[in-house]
């Protein structure tokens, strides 16, 4: 099986296209950077996303070697920026991605999304896929409005598409919230190939964390779909420093989102700066 991994030099990305190596998977990375030291895979593509004449023919010479079976897009901008920028990076991307897809009959993709699309949703009870989109960021907005772009292509080219809200990626917990957020390297590789391998997901939305003890979110979607995660961040519990009092922890544990639904997070929506 071939899979295209995109954002493969990004710290998501090279624990990914290691992980597929290892379970066997045929793996090409694509990323604005440079191939990095160590890349296991195959081909290397550096290449913008947001270029859709580049990646049109990132598909083109793969297809020259053998039929692609399936894109995992990790590319885009991990963090907060005006709304412009953020549209580009994760929508125009997407949308490059599988116009290609369709083109070229790659019918799965894995997309990064992240659980800030409804990073304004309350803390109270375990939150489901069910939830409605409550972005806390542009970056929140850009990762909704690229999994309405999934479904889309989902409804009118019958393509698959799962949509991981990827909590904290780390290689261990480092804050309290992270206990209840941690996504483990192992996992984020257990996550992606259930992804690829799961029979007619159609479109999904799953949750991308490890099996935390202190879970936000819940992980049953994800497992219908045969992700199984083996690791729980409260094994790191007693490393983490205690803050009873601490106003970080409280803001942290007052929304989903964390941090990101504080005023720092706040900016204009063309901001030209």
């Amino acid at each position: 099986m071939r899979v295209l991994v995109t954002g493969a030099a990004g710290s998501i990305g090279t624990v990914v296209c290691a992980g597929l190596v290892d379970r066997g998977w045929q793996v090409a990375g694509l990323d604005v950077a440079a191939e990095p030291e160590g890349f296991t895979g195959g081909a290397w593509f550096t290449v913008d996303c947001a270029d859709a004449d580049a990646v049109a023919a990132v598909f083109t010479e793969l297809e020259d070697s053998g039929p692609l079976d399936a894109v995992v897009h990790l590319a885009s901008i991990p963090d907060e920026a005006s709304l412009p920028v953020i549209l580009e990076s994760h929508v125009v991307t997407t949308g490059a991605l599988l116009d290609a897809m369709v083109a070229h009959s790659v019918s799965r993709i894995f997309y990064a999304s992240s659980n800030h699309a409804v990073g304004r949703t309350p803390r109270s009870d375990l939150v489901d896929t069910e939830v409605p989109p409550r972005p806390d960021t542009f970056y929140g907005v850009g990762k909704v409005a690229a999994e309405a772009l999934l479904r889309l292509y989902v409804d009118r080219y019958s393509v698959d598409a799962v949509a991981a809200r990827i909590g904290s990626f780390l290689p261990q917990p480092e804050t309290r919230r992270h206990l209840s957020t941690w996504l483990s390297h192992d996992d984020a590789v257990r996550m992606v190939h259930a992804s690829l391998t799961a029979p007619d997901p159609g479109f999904a939305v799953i949750y991308g964390i490890s099996a935390n003890t202190r879970a936000w979110w819940d992980l049953e979607a994800g497992r219908a779909l045969g992700y199984e995660p083996q690791d729980d961040a409260e094994s790191f519990a007693a490393t983490i420093e205690r803050r009873p009092e601490s106003e970080d922890d409280r803001v942290e544990a007052a929304h989903v989102g964390g941090p990101f639904v504080t005023e720092t997070y706040y900016r204009p929506a063309l901001d030209r700066a």
